[in-house]
C-alpha cells in the first residue's frame, strides 16, 4: 500500500513546483520551424520569477548545452531586459550584456571561444536604437587569445575578427576609447577592403575598394542601417493605415502577432517577405500582402555602397474589446 501513496505525492510535489512555459524551435536565421530535429537550437519562456515581471529566457544548442540565459519583458520576440549571458556549443562563455527595452547598455564583454576575455565596451543609455551599430560605443579593453592586453583602459591597438575568430577583419588605434587615426581591414562578406581615418572617435575619411575595382569614398559613418521613409512611427503608421483585419479571424477573435523577415533590397525595394511566426493562415496571409506593397525604403550602405540587408518585424493583430 505504500507504492502508490510515495507515487501520488511525488506527482503533487512536481505539479507543484512546475512552471508554465512555452517553447520553441529556431534556426539560426530567427525562423520558428515545428520540428526539433529541423531547428539550430532551442528556446525556452518561463514565467517570471517571484518580485519581477521579466519572463525567463532559456535557449539551448540541440545537444542539451546552454546557449543563452536572461530575461524579456516580451513573450515572442524576446525583449531582452537585464543582464543576459551567451554561451558558445562548448560550454564557455561568449557574452555577457545588459539589455533596456531590447538594446545594450553599460557594460559588455566579448570571450574568445577558448574562455579568455576578447573585449569591453561601455555602451550610452540613451533614445539611439542603433547602439551596437557602427561603434556608438566607448571600448575599454581588447585583448588577444592569450590573455595579452592590446587595449587598456581605453587606450592601444584594436584587433577585429569575423565571426569564429579565424581571420582579422580590421585593426587601429583607440585613444579614450574612441578610434583614432588610420584604421584598415577586410570584410570578406561584402568584397572589400577599407582605409578610415578617425578623429576622437569621428569618421573624418574612408576609401573602400571592392573586388571588382570599384573605389567608393565616405565620410560621417561606413555603415546607414535602411530606413522606411518617415522612421520607426512612419513605419508604424503605414502599418494600422493598410492592414485589414480578415472577416473569417475577425469573426472567430483570432488575434496575435505574426513576425516577419524581409530584405530591404540595394534600390530600396522590399522583397522575400517570410513568415517566420505564424498566427494563422488568414492574418498571416495578411501580414505578408501588406509587406509586399511597402513603398521602396532608403537602402542601407555600407562603405558607400549600397546593401541588402535582412529585417524582422512583428505585426500585430488585436480586436477592441477583446
Amino acid at each position: 500500500m505504500k507504492l502508490p501513496l510515495t507515487f501520488t505525492f511525488l506527482l503533487m510535489a512536481s505539479l507543484c513546483f512546475a512552471q508554465r512555459q512555452n517553447v520553441y524551435f529556431l534556426k539560426n536565421n530567427g525562423k520558428h520551424v515545428d520540428v526539433r530535429d529541423s531547428a539550430d537550437y532551442i528556446r525556452i519562456i518561463r514565467e517570471p520569477d517571484s518580485g519581477t515581471v521579466f519572463f525567463n529566457v532559456l535557449e539551448y544548442y540541440l545537444n542539451g548545452k546552454i546557449k543563452t540565459l536572461g530575461k524579456t519583458s516580451t513573450i515572442d520576440p524576446v525583449t531582452l531586459e537585464g543582464q543576459c549571458v551567451t554561451y558558445f556549443k562548448n560550454s564557455n562563455k561568449e557574452s555577457v550584456r545588459t539589455y533596456k527595452k531590447g538594446k545594450v547598455i553599460g557594460s559588455a564583454y566579448d570571450y574568445f571561444p577558448n574562455g579568455k576575455l576578447y573585449l569591453g565596451r561601455e555602451f550610452p543609455d540613451n533614445d539611439s536604437p542603433y547602439n551596437d551599430f557602427d561603434g556608438n560605443y566607448l571600448l575599454t579593453d581588447c585583448l588577444d587569445s592569450l590573455g595579452t592586453p592590446l587595449v587598456t583602459n581605453g587606450n592601444g591597438h584594436y584587433i577585429g575578427y569575423n565571426d569564429n575568430f579565424k581571420k582579422v577583419t580590421e585593426e587601429g588605434e583607440i585613444k579614450n576609447g574612441k578610434r583614432e587615426g588610420l584604421w584598415k581591414g577586410r570584410f570578406d562578406d561584402i568584397h572589400t577592403r577599407f582605409e578610415e581615418n578617425y578623429s576622437n572617435g569621428q569618421l573624418i575619411s574612408g576609401t573602400a575598394t571592392l573586388d571588382d575595382g570599384k573605389v567608393n569614398t565616405y565620410t560621417k559613418t561606413r555603415s546607414v542601417p535602411p530606413q522606411f521613409k518617415g522612421g520607426v512611427q512612419g513605419f508604424g503608421r503605414y502599418l494600422s493605415n493598410h492592414i485589414e483585419y480578415p472577416t473569417y479571424a475577425r469573426q472567430n477573435n483570432i488575434q496575435g502577432r505574426v513576425v516577419l523577415t524581409f530584405v530591404v533590397e540595394k534600390d530600396g525595394q522590399v522583397t522575400e517577405v517570410k513568415v517566420v511566426k505564424s498566427v494563422s493562415q488568414e492574418l498571416d496571409a495578411e501580414a505578408v500582402r501588406v509587406l509586399n506593397a511597402s513603398p521602396k525604403w532608403i537602402p542601407g550602405m555600407r562603405f558607400g555602397s549600397p546593401v541588402r540587408v535582412l529585417y524582422s518585424v512583428p505585426v500585430a493583430f488585436a480586436l477592441q474589446g477583446y
